[in-house]
């Protein structure tokens, strides 16, 4: 095994296993940025078979394959080649796997849909470097809050203060404005950065799990319950807990996390006895948290409990003059190492002119794009395959019904199905993906594609 900092040497080595082709091609073009070689494997045993032939810097696995568990790679790891770090995947609100592969050898893990800010973090972290492999001279570092507009300086300043302080933080926000980025350098920059900041995206939680994860459980509390288990509080007493799209808690849930952050203190399921936890709350959600409290769906004594700071991050069409800079920095990170495309002036002035209703992350995905459909060492407005408002007000003028450039026209058509099936079913997503015939994790990895989460 080649011991860390040996970067210069020999590249380093992924072994990624999924038996889902679209989240291995994923997982593997991100860590291929990133300056890593990438073995994949689609099942247990290709993965063991793999593990037994050669070496590696890294594993990262399911936790559901077609012939066992993750749970069954990271064993053999432990077993044969503990000096590799290994992590696992797995759905959300089901971290009880998570903590047995944890328990198992694992050093962490990652919750489905993948966040590739988080995949990447977590890569840095396995392999104990400051800044990730060179190649080709360029380097792919770690996520920062881009931008010299005032807005964007304002955003920095408030980070910089809040970060010394205990109070808890609310972040409001559109979409992929960069909420659980700003969250994640308050803890950083913060006394607590030595502990554990912990996400959680509470829209993606079943409510009769809700207890459970939150606040543990005990052995024999319920069907299922092997063992104890720690929470979200417990995972993070310490450190951070990031409560995502607060809004979306059940009025029940609220009440017991308002007790959990009066009291400092959580029960777990099936215990007699509290027990005290020392967390920080970051909490954000995309939605008016105050319209939430006049609709009666969100407790105005948890609001007033959570929103002591307010840290509002922008819409990227509020500092467009900040978009060239982030665009050029966003393309140089996807490129990990390889040639970048230089931005022509047409495709600056189509992305400076362009609404971004997901806002960084969007702007992310239409460069990822690009930077796949390019003929090569320029980018222009055609491979961006935007439609400016303008341009679609005109093309619909003209002609009725136009359906150019085709990939927008198809995600405005899926768009809008997927939002009427949500209104349908008021956002019940296991029901809105029985409406439209898909599967649970097909629409979420929808919602994520169209930064509608």
């Amino acid at each position: 095994m080649r011991r860390r900092g040996e970067h210069d040497r020999a590249r380093l080595t992924a072994l990624v296993v999924d038996d889902e082709s679209d989240i291995l091609e994923l997982l593997e073009l991100t860590l291929l940025r990133m300056g890593l070689e990438v073995v994949r494997a689609s099942c247990v045993s290709e993965a063991v078979a793999a593990l037994d032939e050669r070496e590696f810097d890294l594993c990262l696995t399911d936790m559901r394959l077609p012939d066992g568990l993750g749970l069954d790679v990271v064993k053999h790891i432990a077993g044969h080649c503990p000096n590799t770090p290994v992590a696992v995947i797995t759905a959300h609100g089901s971290t009880e796997n998570a903590v047995a592969a944890l328990k198992a050898g694992a050093f962490d893990y990652l919750a489905k849909p993948v966040s590739l800010d988080q995949l990447r973090a977590l890569v840095k972290s396995a392999l104990n470097v400051e800044e990730m492999p060179r190649q080709n001279g360029a380097v792919a570092g770690s996520r920062q809050l881009l931008g010299d507009s005032p807005a964007m300086q304002q955003v920095r300043e408030l980070i910089e203060k809040v970060a010394r302080s205990q109070a808890p933080v609310y972040v409001s926000g559109e979409s992929g404005s960069g909420k659980e980025l700003a969250a994640r350098l308050i803890h950083e920059k913060s006394s607590r950065h030595a502990k554990a900041f912990v996400p959680v995206n509470c829209g993606a939680i079943p409510e009769n799990l809700m207890e459970s994860e939150f606040f543990g459980y005990r052995k024999g509390a319920f069907t299922g319950a092997e063992q104890d288990r720690d929470g979200f509080f417990q995972t993070a007493s310490g450190g951070t807990l990031f409560l995502d799209e607060v809004a979306d808690l059940p009025l029940t849930m609220q009440v017991k996390l308002l007790r959990a952050i009066q009291e400092k203190k959580v029960r777990k399921v099936g215990s007699p006895q509290e027990e005290a936890v020392d967390v920080r709350i970051i909490s954000a959600t995309h939605k008016d948290l105050g319209q939430c409290v006049e609709a009666g769906t969100f407790r105005q004594d948890l609001y007033y409990r959570l929103n002591v700071i307010d840290l509002h991050m922008p819409a990227l069409r509020e500092m467009r003059e900040d978009i060239p800079a982030i665009a050029e920095a966003v393309l140089t990170r996807l490129a990990g190492g390889a040639h970048v495309p230089l931005l022509m002036a047409d495709a600056m002035r189509a992305l400076q002119q362009y609404d971004y209703p997901g806002n960084v992350r969007e702007l992310e995905n239409i460069l990822e794009r690009a930077l796949a459909l390019s003929s090569g060492r320029e980018i222009h407005a055609g491979d961006l395959y935007l439609t400016p408002a303008a341009d679609e007000a005109a093309c619909d003028a003209m002609e009725p019904g136009c359906k150019s450039p085709l990939p927008d026209y198809l995600d405005r058509v899926e768009r809008e199905a997927l939002q009427e099936a949500l209104e349908k079913t008021r956002y019940n997503k296991t029901a809105a993906a029985k409406l439209l015939g898909i599967t649970f994790r097909s629409l979420r990895y929808r919602l994520v594609r169209l930064n509608m989460e």
